[in-house]
């Protein structure tokens, strides 16, 4: 009898004709059957924003030639719920956000819609990876990201994921042959120092742009993503929903409200 394919539901946050989704497609298409439903443009540092307040549409595509393609007025994470819901008979095998075009590292995760969905699947009981690519240009190679890529989504689909748990994929940019290695680490504790870059529009109106550098405090750790990236390996980060500070509620019980 022969063996049924996997489904996997294959989304993004930066648009459904994005190069990275192409080549993660492409990827993907190669382990089973793939229902694309990603956002119609693109949703960078939209995290786990979803619509409340306006309708959302999902539009029949035809770029990549799956079992079906679908792009979607809303966030990743619309993309996910939609799809679960409304699009798809059952609930798929895997789903697989990216590949992104930029680093989903360290703090990073907080903010990004590229990992948000992945959350978002593992949310719904699905096995979830976020994949990105260090490389925030349009014509980045997703060349060397392909085999890593494949190489982990079979290894989830063969072995499964920790209950409530997906994975922070970030690859580095470098030739394939350069690449050192896997490294399952922890997000490096990290942040942006931002600043408010005040401008003045042709009527004289002010407007701002968010600008910054990130600052890593874990310097020299190398059990975090940073030091992996920074070394050529890829960074895998077991990351989950639950974001309870467990460790801190006997300490917080001890405060008199």
């Amino acid at each position: 009898m022969k063996k049924k394919k996997p489904l996997i539901l294959v989304t993004n946050d930066d648009g459904v004709s994005a190069p990275g989704i192409a080549a993660l497609v492409e990827v993907m298409r190669t382990l089973g059957d793939v229902v694309v439903v990603a956002p119609d443009k693109p949703q960078s540092g939209m995290g786990h924003a979803i619509t409340i307040n306006s309708t959302l549409r999902i539009n029949k595509v035809k770029i990549y030639g799956v079992k079906e393609e679908y792009s979607c007025t809303g966030t990743p994470v619309d993309c996910v719920k939609i799809a679960v819901n409304k699009i798809l008979k059952q609930k798929p095998d895997l789903c697989v956000s990216g590949i992104n075009h930029g680093s989903n590292m360290s703090i990073n995760v907080i903010y990004s819609g590229t990992m948000s969905a992945a959350v978002e699947g593992a949310i719904e009981g699905i096995p979830s990876i976020g994949f990105s690519l260090c490389d925030n240009s349009i014509d980045a190679d997703f060349t060397a990201s392909k085999k890593i890529v494949k190489a982990i989504a079979k290894g989830v689909l063969e072995k499964g994921l920790p209950k409530d748990v997906c994975l922070n994929v970030n690859i580095p940019v470098v030739k394939g042959d350069e690449i050192k290695g896997i490294k399952v680490c922890r997000q490096a504790r990290a942040n942006w120092i931002e600043e408010l870059d005040e401008r003045f529009d042709p009527s004289g109106q002010p407007y701002f742009w968010l600008t910054g550098k990130f600052e890593n405090y874990d310097k020299g750790n190398k059990d975090t993503d940073v030091w992996a990236l920074d070394n050529n390996y890829v960074s895998i980060v077991p990351t989950h929903f639950d974001m309870t500070a467990h460790e801190s509620i006997k300490q917080i019980k001890k405060i008199k409200f």
